[in-house]
């Protein structure tokens, strides 16, 4: 039994951040209805790596029903409709203004069905310059200055996985989640909105704080940290990369006790505190790189350990497929079975079992005929 067991959830989705927070409801046992286009959500072509199907579709749409429908054909507007009347969640990310247009405007339906909860996800929200902008994961790391403060000194970088996307659809599942407590309270729905921006820019607090009150951003400084010294990522002799975290003076000085050996550096000026480790970053992080180069991968882990400092080697792809900590979960799907990363917490009483990914369409015919309106 999961926990959104009995639900009705449908979804006019596509791509990452809404299927992202339907999958999540999915995964507790509410009936997710996914509406697709007659060629399908367009990233079941974002690639063809898993079994032949794209690694983003089976990731995000495990668990659901697919419906093929056009929410521009009366009659399968109507049979939605149907389903919204018998559904518990309606979720849209269509173009700005997309839903609203075919029929399917928030507010309207809640007025209609005052238990349903609306999700609406745009890009940058509503009501400003940016509303009627489409904005895709990339697009929205530029705009929130996410990608100023990421990658090397020598130019922006981009986050390596849609890290905007995920965390609208992480908020979307939030707000969902307390919709439905607050709906269990006093048997109202509520109106859930969020955007890729807004999830981002709640990412981003700490750099804007630091932005607004110092009056300069943090400098892009790779593998390292723009407000603490040291951390950052040191060469051994054997080629691997260590990354270092020193998150106080107590640290500190047992990392040049017992890892460096030298007990002194802790008086020296320039090393004394972290303020001035940040401001001498050149020779402090000069000084560790030297005596990193001296140690194997082993050796280090070794001394570090010893001296109870916080790391983590700089891993590929590789490392992390055949990482300890990596819990995984197995999936059906059309081309066969799929090993996926598990959802990131556990629950006593035993581990979810996740449904299939659907086929496109799988799910049309049952649904047509269940919801005949």
């Amino acid at each position: 039994m999961g926990a959104l067991d009995g639900l009705l959830v449908l979804s006019l989705e596509q791509a990452v951040a809404a299927p992202y927070c339907s999958s999540r409801l999915a995964d507790a046992g509410a009936r997710v209805i996914k509406v697709e286009r007659p060629e399908g959500d367009f990233a079941r072509g974002y690639d063809r790596v898993a079994k032949g199907q794209s690694s983003y579709f089976v990731w995000l749409n495990r668990g659901k029903q697919s419906l093929v429908a056009d929410i521009k054909d009366a009659n399968d507007a109507r049979l939605l409709q149907a389903i919204i009347a018998k559904a518990d969640v309606f979720i849209q990310n269509l173009a700005p203004g997309a839903a609203a247009r075919a029929g399917f405007d928030a507010a309207a339906l809640r007025a209609r069905h005052p238990r349903l909860i609306t999700v609406d996800i745009s890009g940058y929200g509503e009501g400003n310059a940016y509303a009627d902008m489409k904005a895709y994961d990339l697009l929205v790391q530029a705009e929130s200055g996410l990608a100023g403060i990421t990658g090397h000194p020598a130019g922006p970088g981009r986050v390596g996985v849609s890290v905007c996307d995920i965390a609208c659809g992480m908020a979307a599942h939030a707000g969902v989640l307390e919709a439905l407590i607050a709906r269990g309270h006093d048997g109202r729905g509520r109106g859930v909105a969020t955007s890729l921006f807004d999830g981002m820019a709640d990412f981003m607090a700490v750099p804007l704080l630091q932005f607004e009150g110092s009056g300069a951003a943090p400098q892009r400084v790779g593998l390292a940290h723009p407000s603490i010294c040291p951390y950052g990522a040191f060469a051994t002799s054997d080629g691997a990369l260590v990354l270092i975290s020193i998150q106080n003076e107590r640290e500190w000085a047992a990392f040049c006790a017992q890892f460096l050996m030298r007990p002194d550096l802790t008086l020296q000026t320039g090393f004394e505190t972290n303020n001035a480790r940040v401001g001498n970053r050149a020779q402090v992080d000069g000084l560790i790189a030297a005596h990193f180069a001296g140690l194997t991968r082993v050796e280090a882990a070794i001394g570090l350990k010893a001296a109870a400092t916080a790391y983590g080697f700089v891993n590929e792809m590789a490392d992390f497929a055949r990482h300890p900590a990596l819990r995984r979960v197995e999936v059906d799907s059309p081309e066969g079975v799929i090993s996926l990363p598990a959802p990131p917490f556990t629950l006593s009483g035993g581990a979810p079992s996740l449904g299939p990914v659907p086929a496109l369409g799988a799910d049309s015919t049952a649904i047509r005929a269940e919801f005949a309106p």
